[in-house]
């Protein structure tokens, strides 16, 4: 159950991104569908969280690393994903309404699930280094989330600036989990929260936390790593009310208490946490009374309510840690509802400047309700949910423990943090709705489509069934997150509205009064519309990236000059100078070793290797001329493997030569056909002594390896385990789809990823009219006819190899090879529009599906219980055919045929179909019209 959990939201997000051609309303149900399931499964685990505690699931995936796929689901775990599913779904019906009709929906909703499984992934994580992987997939998608609107700068900016200050912390977060696990022995959760004893007695305990701190910093948006947030409000504001209320920036908290265990209790704990806490809560606070902007008011609030948060788990305290838990269920609901909120003014207005807002209950009278009620629970407003937990907040704050000046920097430091809380919800509420002032916007206002505001109706009745009857509503759910932290040290607390006459009370009232003071007193004595503050945070990491660049720039300009032939020659002076001193004796042991006999075969084949070599050098400038000879070079590469026994590796590069000459030989089309002599003598001297010391050294290593004593060898346990175990005949293959499948999957998904760029980077490449091929290619009827007969025959061939790949010379690698050629050939002879509009294939999406069977395929062994891509046999019995061995890997293989046939294609098709520019319009001539 835990696994379909989890795997809802990435499965859907697939879906939605490659289905894309259905219309609007059939796309966001679809992104509704993962949040609503994922509802029922959660309610389906519901009883086992409360009453056994929880659940828990774990299936191997490295475990000579340690890693493994191990989920639990206890009561911090249940809350948490409550959270995310429910508000999720909200977003979803939101965002339904927000976005615009012109608007990629399907691209945001799937980057949207995608961020939801990444939340359910790190919440329910069991494994350390599961936690950081999901953690690092939050930062991804929330990038791609915040630069959703990537046409707009200050998108692509806060994208960016969110990703490399989370990102950062990412780095940090796995480091201190290395640490974690040399301590403990272990990355399972379990094992790491009973070694806490353990771990803040170990002499890295200092660098431990903080690696984590620091994570937890970046993530929830603490001081000093606060800037980012108000930048990341560039975002689609169904983005924010997702990201910066429910789910990312609680991340860093959710990590916090969930190794609260295992790292509180100690001094430096206390005062790094409670310190920075503090400090970015009033920091936050006094920001936001400030901003004009409504989403970036609401972003510095939110900056301050981490501080809240994170300052409670800094006291430690079994109380705070209720009251912190308490706070993140609240500030969840009136944060989003209020981030809804402004998203329907800005949607109704055009703006979000509160200075041309005014007025606007009498334009927006049911959404002013709404935001004005979640606006009060933001400032602490009794009979709503933030009173109860702002009263913990106090009460914690007067019983901290330490010296009598840290009893009573905590409690300013909260009675601050109220009273500046009051001021920004007031301006939020005064300037926006009861202003008189009419708004300064050109467009007529009205309320949004119903369902719009059904999202914001729903939170806002939330915060007022806490607010009012918490023991009926939200008592249960944080009941389970509280024993699921502080176990047997779990506290007595009430959830009573009434608690007497007493000094949390009293500083509730005083910061009330406070609040409406402050802000009431700043707009007599200054023109807070006219107050402009400038974010120090952005400006020292524009100036950061600005010498990252230019030292980056400078390094590479001396190092490559802007030329490939530079950049090749220092990638082989590193690879000799890291290699010499290892290599070098055993290369001297394999020359003093006798050598084997080379039939005449053999030395005519080496002939014509080092006669390619050698012609490939000398005929350099001749393009095309350098170009057959190293087709030359690698047919004699292929028949090496075939000299040694390897067809399955001779006919891999054989193909892979034909493709790269075509590959070339479109290259070719957009270059000069001689290059121009630009080397001087020495510098040809100079790379002449680095390529025979390059060229003589990989040849020494290689007759190293191949006079190598026999004996136990990696290659003899392959061809012994082969067949027992990778069910197929055909090693090459086994290796490539079973033993080292998950390399396969990373190339082919590089390989991919290689395609894309070059379709994205060609796509709208236009030549110059200069740089036009002379003439046009001759039309050649019978190569274009041949080519017609050859797909069909080719097309049998490549499902042919194929299926026989995992027992004979073959497999999908091959396949994709064999079906590409006579496609190049297609494009070569007919042009691209001839050929895309008769077979219209997408090889994009190709790449796509490829990827997702081979990904599905690893996945699915996992879902039985057995490590990532485990390979599985069967031998049915069929009717008039016999047994028919069917393998698992067979499937992956196909996901490897159709990233490759996809990938090639792209390339190639991309290389051949360069637009040209139109030419110039002549300049008019003085005087004449």
């Amino acid at each position: 159950m835990l696994e379909l959990l989890l795997a809802l939201p990435f499965v859907l997000a697939c879906i939605v991104l490659t289905v894309r051609r259905v219309p609007r309303s059939a796309t966001a149900w679809l992104a509704g569908l993962a949040p609503l399931a994922g509802l029922l499964v959660l309610v389906a685990l519901t009883p086992q969280v409360l009453n056994a505690g929880g659940v828990a699931s774990s299936h191997a995936w490295i475990p000579q690393i340690g890693l493994g796929f191990s989920l639990r689901l206890d009561g911090l775990a249940w809350m948490f994903a409550l959270m995310v599913l429910a508000i999720g779904g909200l977003v979803v019906m939101y965002a339904h309404y927000y976005l615009g009709e012109r608007e990629d929906v399907p691209k945001f909703f799937g980057y949207l699930l995608l961020f939801m499984g990444a939340m359910l992934g790190l919440v329910v994580a069991s494994n350390l280094l599961l936690l950081a992987v999901f953690w690092e997939l939050t930062s991804i998608s929330s990038f791609l989330l915040i630069g959703y609107w990537s046409h707009d700068r200050e998108a692509r900016e806060g994208a960016r600036m969110a990703l490399t200050i989370t990102g950062a912390g990412g780095l940090a977060l796995l480091g201190g989990v290395l640490l974690i696990g040399q301590v403990v022995g272990s990355y399972e959760l379990d094992a790491v929260l009973a070694a806490g004893d353990a771990i803040r007695a170990a002499p890295t305990y200092p660098a431990i936390l903080i690696l984590v701190l620091l994570a937890v910093f970046t993530k929830s948006a603490q001081f000093p790593f606060h800037f980012w947030l108000p930048h990341a409000m560039a975002a689609p504001t169904p983005v924010s009310a997702y990201l910066h209320s429910a789910t990312m920036v609680k991340a860093g908290v959710f990590l916090l208490v969930r190794l609260h265990p295992a790292l509180s209790g100690t001094e430096l704990f206390f005062y790094v946490v409670s310190g920075v806490g503090a400090i970015t809560m009033l920091v936050g606070a006094w920001y936001a009374i400030f901003q004009h902007d409504l989403k970036g008011l609401l972003a510095y609030s939110t900056i301050s309510h981490l501080g809240l948060i994170t300052l409670l788990f800094g006291l430690s305290t079994p109380l705070a840690v209720v009251a912190g838990l308490f706070h993140i269920l609240n500030h969840a609901t009136f944060k989003a509802s209020l981030f809804m909120a402004a998203g329907i003014i800005d949607h109704e207005t055009g703006t979000r400047d509160m200075r041309r807002l005014g007025n606007l209950r009498k334009y927006l009278p049911w959404t002013s309700a709404l935001a004005i009620i979640a606006a009060l629970a933001m400032a602490g407003i009794p009979l709503l949910n933030g009173f109860l937990s702002k009263e913990m907040f106090f009460a914690q704050a007067l019983e901290v423990g330490g010296s009598g000046l840290v009893r009573i920097a905590v409690t300013v430091a909260a009675l601050l943090a109220g009273v500046f809380g009051v001021a920004y919800s007031l301006r939020f509420v005064h300037d926006t709705f009861l202003v008189r002032t009419e708004p300064k916007v050109d467009r007529e206002i009205h309320e949004p489509p119903r369902f719009m505001k059904i999202p914001v109706e729903v939170l806002v009745v939330v915060c007022l069934a806490v607010g009012v009857v918490p023991a009926w509503t939200i008592a249960p759910v944080l009941a389970a997150a509280v024993r699921s932290v502080l176990g047997d040290a779990t506290p007595y607390y009430s959830l009573a509205l009434w608690h007497g006459v007493n000094l949390p009370l009293l500083m509730s009232l005083a910061g009330v009064i406070g609040g409406a003071l402050l802000y009431f007193g700043l707009r007599r004595l200054f023109d807070l519309h006219a107050v402009v503050r400038r974010a120090f945070g952005r400006q020292v990491f524009r100036r950061q990236g600005l010498i990252l660049l230019g030292v980056a720039r400078e390094i590479t300009f001396r190092l490559t000059d802007g030329g490939l032939q530079r950049s090749l020659w220092w990638v082989v002076i590193a690879l000799l100078g890291t290699a010499i001193v290892p290599v070098l004796p055993a290369i001297g042991d394999a020359l003093m070793r006798p050598g084997q006999p080379l039939p005449p075969v053999g030395w005519a084949v080496w002939a014509l290797l080092v006669g390619g070599a050698i012609a490939t050098v000398a005929l350099h400038r001749e393009r095309l001329l350098a170009l057959i000879v190293v087709g030359a070079v690698g047919l004699g590469v292929s028949l090496v493997f075939v000299f040694l026994s390897a067809p399955d590796l001779a006919l891999t590069q054989l193909l892979v030569e034909t493709v790269t000459i075509v590959l070339m030989l479109l290259a070719l089309n957009y270059l000069p056909q001689v290059s121009e002599r630009s080397q001087t003598r020495a510098r040809r001297i100079r790379d002449g002594v680095v390529a025979i010391a390059a060229g003589a050294g990989v040849a020494a290593l290689a007759y190293a390896l191949m006079t190598r004593p026999g004996g136990d060898t990696v290659a003899s346990e392959l061809l012994a385990r082969s067949l027992p175990e990778g069910y197929g005949r055909n090693v090459v293959n086994v290796i490539l789809v079973d033993f080292r499948g998950f390399d396969t999957l990373g190339e082919i998904t590089v390989f991919g990823i290689a395609g894309l760029l070059v379709h994205a980077l060609l796509r709208r490449a236009r030549l110059m009219p200069d740089a036009l091929p002379p003439d046009s290619p001759a039309a050649l009827p019978m190569p274009a006819t041949l080519s017609h007969l050859l797909f069909p025959l080719a097309l049998a061939v490549s499902v042919y190899l194929f299926l026989r790949g995992h027992n004979e010379p073959g497999g999908g690698f091959i396949a994709g090879l064999v079906l590409a050629i006579p496609l190049l050939l297609q494009y070569v002879l007919l042009g691209s529009q001839y050929v895309e509009s008769r077979l219209g294939f997408d090889y994009v999406r190709c790449i796509g599906i490829g990827l997702l069977i081979a990904l599905v395929t690893g996945v699915a062994p996992m879902l039985l219980g057995y490590p990532f891509l485990t390979s599985g046999h069967v031998e049915p019995h069929l009717p008039l055919i016999g047994e028919v061995p069917l393998t698992s890997a067979a499937a992956f293989d196909l996901g490897v045929y159709l990233v490759v046939f996809g990938g090639s294609m792209l390339i190639l098709s991309m290389m051949g179909t360069v637009k040209h520019a139109p030419p110039a319009a002549p300049a008019a001539r003085p005087g004449v019209q």
